[in-house]
C-alpha cells in the first residue's frame, strides 16, 4: 500500500541547501515580489520542491484502507493538497457534469487514491508548476471566462499546458503552509468553505490575499 508523508519542512536548511536566501525582517520588498504577495511567502522552485520532498520526515499522513496511487506516484512531484481551512483533501470530481467536469474541490475527509492526486510539474522558462491530475491525466486550468460563483475556478480539463495552467507555488516558514498564485489573473487559490451545493469547497483563483481559506498543506506519495 502506497503512504503519503507529509512536506513539513525546515526552509533554512532549504535555503543552506540551494543558496537561495530569504529578505531579512524589515526589508524592503525584492523588485521581483509581485504587491500582492505579503511579506513572509516566498516562491518554491523545483530543486527546492524536491529537495522539500526528499527531506520530510516519517510521519504518515491519514489514508484510506486500500489506496490505489498509481507507479508513477514514486516521483516526488506528486503530492496531495489538504485545505488549511477545512482538513480536507483536494479531489478532482472527474464525474461532474459538463460545464463543471474536474472541478477541483477540497472535500475528501481521508487520501483515497488518485482522486486526491497530483503532479506538480516545473517549467524552467516561466519559473511556474503546471498541476496535472492524476484523476485524469489532465492539467488543472483557472475558468477566467467562467461567471457568478464559478469563476475563476480551478478544473483539471486541458490536454497541453498555456497561460490559464500556470501557477506559483509559496511557502510560509513561520506557518508552514503553502498557497498557490494564478498567473493568468494574478489570484490566490481559495478554498470556498461557505459554498454550499455541488460546487461546496471548490478552489478559485479570486483572492488578492493569503489569509487562511487559501493555505494548504502538501503531502508527498511514496
Amino acid at each position: 500500500m502506497r503512504r503519503m508523508t507529509p512536506v513539513l519542512l525546515s526552509l533554512s536548511a532549504l535555503l543552506a541547501a540551494s543558496a537561495w536566501t530569504a529578505p531579512a525582517a524589515g526589508a524592503a520588498p525584492q523588485a521581483d515580489r509581485p504587491a500582492a504577495v505579503p511579506s513572509g511567502w516566498e516562491k518554491v522552485d523545483a530543486a527546492e520542491l524536491a529537495h522539500i520532498t526528499e527531506n520530510t520526515n516519517a510521519r504518515q499522513a491519514p489514508l484510506a484502507a486500500g489506496d490505489d496511487v498509481s507507479a508513477q506516484a514514486e516521483e516526488p512531484e506528486l503530492l496531495a493538497m489538504q485545505s488549511v481551512r477545512n482538513d480536507r483533501f483536494v479531489a478532482t470530481e472527474k464525474t461532474y457534469p459538463a460545464p463543471n467536469t474536474g472541478v477541483l474541490r477540497a472535500r475528501s475527509a481521508e487520501y483515497s487514491g488518485s482522486w486526491e492526486g497530483f503532479s506538480f510539474e516545473w517549467d524552467e522558462t516561466t519559473s511556474t508548476y503546471a498541476l496535472k491530475s492524476l484523476a485524469n491525466d489532465l492539467y488543472v486550468a483557472v475558468e477566467k471566462n467562467y461567471t457568478g460563483s464559478a469563476q475563476n475556478e480551478l478544473r483539471a480539463r486541458s490536454t497541453s499546458v498555456g497561460g490559464w495552467e500556470r501557477f506559483v507555488l509559496y511557502y510560509n516558514e513561520t506557518e508552514d503552509r503553502w498557497a498557490l498564485q494564478s498567473t493568468l489573473n494574478g489570484l490566490f487559490v481559495t478554498m470556498e468553505n461557505s459554498y454550499t451545493g455541488s460546487l461546496q469547497y471548490v478552489l478559485r483563483a479570486r483572492s488578492a490575499e493569503i489569509a487562511g481559506w487559501q493555505e494548504f498543506n502538501l503531502y508527498t506519495l511514496v
